[in-house]
């Protein structure tokens, strides 16, 4: 039997059931013709395994025969939507062991073959949280503007977000993203779990290390989710300059899905001691832009605008009237709105 194959049983029921299941997935380049095959055509772990990895295949194919014509571009392209074919593989798998780690490989490799056709300079970094390995990524521009550290989701990865670091590189930043305890490869490869004590530890090393990394530009946080939650945790560092959090998700009436309460045990040590975002600890925070979409089922409305009301100094409220929760199909929006933020600009949005 595969580990947490109850769980993964009701992942897949969820992805028929709901098509909000997949908005992350979309929003980070899975075609919809792929997403469309999976909820008509899945009935078991092999379905979903064999269906992305064929779609995987083509994309590397074709990332080779463009490369092959001198279409560099393109070949990048083609490689990162291979690549976010095999993370949706190991995704799926709430424990780690053989499967997901191979799984995880592949995704890395795709994303290896990608970075070497860039121009910017990427580099796989590993840093120490309690004596355990996180690991992480490095991208840096030309003569860069800035540096933002971008904090991921709980249960997503460095690699599921590479768009956030393209769109921060092509606006002339600096990237810095790591898995931390609970988070992609430093659970897949180093058995990690997380804890409170631990993500705080992880945050402030982050920040510490990329201080020592980029002692002369001003460093910025984006995270989204929990993510979200931990970049504000993150903006009362005495070297962070500007935060932009994307729905939150703050300790209180919080409401997830069954599935995703599963693959929380897997990857959190104490489910009880929380990860959420504490809103009394928030006496000093850099300034911070909130994005929050209105129709969110996870975050209270009432707990956005009371961290919102909390929030001590220079603060802005971005709400999409439209979106839920990780306001996913504004995301370009966002990440430029966020540039803009950290440059101390006030280009407005048409919301």
């Amino acid at each position: 039997m595969v580990m947490g194959s109850s769980t993964i049983e009701k992942t897949m029921l969820t992805s028929f059931l709901l098509q909000g299941f997949w908005d992350r997935w979309i929003a980070n380049d899975i075609p919809r013709e792929t997403v469309i095959e999976l909820r008509h055509r899945i009935n078991r772990l092999e379905d979903w395994i064999r269906i992305l990895q064929k779609h995987a295949d083509v994309y590397e194919n074709r990332a080779v025969h463009v490369l092959n014509q001198h279409s560099v571009g393109e070949a990048v392209n083609f490689y990162r939507l291979a690549a976010m074919h095999y993370n949706l593989i190991q995704w799926v798998f709430p424990e780690t062991g053989n499967e997901k780690r191979e799984w995880y490989q592949r995704c890395k490799d795709m994303h290896e073959q990608a970075d070497q056709l860039v121009e910017d300079e990427i580099m796989n970094i590993i840093i120490q949280v309690e004596g355990n390995e996180c690991y992480g990524r490095i991208r840096v521009s030309d003569r860069p503007k800035g540096c933002v550290i971008i904090i991921n989701p709980i249960d997503s990865s460095k690699e599921e977000v590479v768009k956030y670091e393209d769109f921060f590189a092509g606006m002339g930043f600096a990237t810095v993203s790591f898995d931390g305890p609970g988070q992609g490869e430093t659970y897949t490869f180093s058995h990690q779990r997380a804890t409170r004590q631990s993500w705080d530890l992880f945050v402030n090393e982050v920040i510490e290390f990329t201080a020592l990394q980029f002692p002369m530009l001003q460093l910025y946080l984006f995270g989204t989710c929990l993510g979200g939650a931990w970049s504000i945790q993150g903006s009362s560092h005495p070297k962070i300059c500007r935060t932009v959090s994307v729905s939150p998700v703050i300790d209180g009436d919080t409401r997830v899905p069954e599935y995703f309460e599963e693959r929380l045990l897997n990857i959190i040590e104490d489910s009880k001691s929380g990860l959420l975002l504490r809103m009394e600890s928030l006496d000093y925070v850099s300034p911070i832009l909130l994005v929050h979409g209105k129709k969110d089922t996870i975050i209270q409305h009432d707990n956005i605008y009371d961290l919102y009301t909390k929030l001590p100094i220079e603060k802005r409220l971005i709400q999409y009237v439209d979106e839920g929760h990780g306001c996913n199909y504004r995301i370009n929006e966002i990440l430029k709105a966020a540039g803009h933020w950290y440059l101390r600009q006030s280009n407005p949005l048409s919301l």
